[in-house]
């Protein structure tokens, strides 16, 4: 039972540096999708600027599974696949 502990343990460990590699990628998509001077209603674009500030402030704060929710739903917004 032990050794599956373990096992969980640095599964959960590593998955949160996996998020923390991924962010800033997100982050650099939205800002190429940004510059482009996307067509969206201005609220949209509020939105999805906001939601990219979050995930950012969120990744710095090492809260990488928040960061990549908000940075999924700006890229939802942005259309980004």
């Amino acid at each position: 039972m032990s050794r599956l502990v373990i096992v969980v343990a640095a599964l959960l460990a590593m998955s949160g540096s996996a998020f923390a590699s991924s962010c800033p990628r997100h982050m650099k998509s939205i800002d190429e999708a940004l510059a482009k001077n996307p067509t969206l209603a201005a609220a949209e674009l509020a939105e999805a600027k906001k939601l990219r500030a979050e995930g950012e402030e969120l990744h710095k704060a090492g809260k990488h599974a928040e960061s990549m929710t908000a940075l999924g739903k700006a890229e939802a917004i942005l259309k980004i696949k």
